[in-house]
């Protein structure tokens, strides 16, 4: 290392280091602030309203003036969501990290990239546009619902997906392609017995961040389906509440300061219900990687 590269090193250190203190301050200041005026409000009354929980958690008594409904609302939300986006996108970075060619992987990989471009609002209108085209065409009664928009909500999150699963995949070692062909391995057998299982940290990483986008979007869910005062879903093709959209309406639309502070509990309980889904996440991915080094010291 010659002496004039020494000081040049240490800015561009001094710098990354100033770049992670910004972001973590950042970080801790909009928490802070969040929990400040946010942990006064819970209790009961943020979650249940005048109505007794038990009845309310049945779904025998609406709840008019607390966020129960909206938690159960993302919740299914987000999980249904996954649901449909867990199958094309692993599949889709499969396809593009193992079986395209470079033509296909060129035009694919530019679709992808053009998916996640689309703003969350645009998703938001092509849903509600598709509701319409299927009422003037085949289903009068079609309307926007819970289905709906987590149909919309899996196709803005798919690309993430896609990526982290191709990106996955791209990383593995040539070495293990070319174990499992000297195994007498078919190149199916070497991808989902091999690859997958060593990509699966990448890909658990790349659900994580589906989930947490899935989580926070309001434009998707604001032309698709959701509702103030909805109550519990009723099934897919109902109606639904959900807290993006409950802080959104609060901010709004408040009237006094204490639904102001509603506002700030709802927004705090959806910042803790997406960190316990992605924690939850975590916790799977390390769980399914014990088993596999558990597997591996066996073997």
């Amino acid at each position: 290392m010659t002496g004039r590269g020494m000081p040049r090193e240490r800015a561009l250190t001094a710098l990354a280091w100033l770049a992670a203190l910004l972001v973590a301050a950042v970080a801790a200041v909009g928490s802070g602030y969040l929990l400040w005026r946010g942990v006064p409000t819970l209790g009961r009354a943020l979650f249940f309203g005048d109505t007794p929980p038990l009845l309310a958690m049945a779904g025998l008594r609406p709840v008019w003036d607390g966020i129960w409904p909206a938690c159960v609302g993302s919740l299914c939300l987000v999980g249904l969501a996954t649901l449909l986006v867990l199958g094309p996108g692993v599949g889709c970075g499969i396809y593009l990290a193992e079986y395209a060619g470079p033509r296909t992987r060129r035009h694919l990989g530019l679709a992808v990239e053009l998916l996640a471009g689309v703003p969350s609002i645009v998703m938001g209108l092509f849903g509600f546009t598709l509701i319409l085209v299927l009422r003037r065409m085949f289903l009068p009664q079609a309307n926007t619902c819970l289905l709906l928009a987590a149909g919309c909500l899996a196709l803005l999150v798919l690309p993430p997906l896609v990526v982290s699963t191709r990106a996955a995949l791209e990383s593995l070692p040539h070495g293990l392609r070319l174990t499992g062909a000297a195994l007498g391995l078919t190149r199916e057998q070497t991808v989902f017995r091999v690859l997958l299982p060593e990509a699966g940290r990448g890909i658990l990483g790349g659900v994580m961040l589906t989930m947490g986008r899935a989580a926070e979007d309001t434009a998707v869910i604001l032309l698709t389906g959701v509702v103030a005062n909805a109550g519990l879903p009723a099934g897919l093709l109902a109606k639904f509440e959900a807290l993006p959209f409950t802080i959104y309406y609060t901010a709004a639309q408040y009237q006094t300061e204490d639904e102001l502070a509603r506002g700030f509990g709802a927004a705090l309980v959806l910042l803790v219900l997406s960190g316990s889904m992605m924690l939850g996440a975590g916790a799977l991915r390390r769980a399914l990687e014990k088993r596999r080094k558990g597997e591996d010291a066996w073997n």
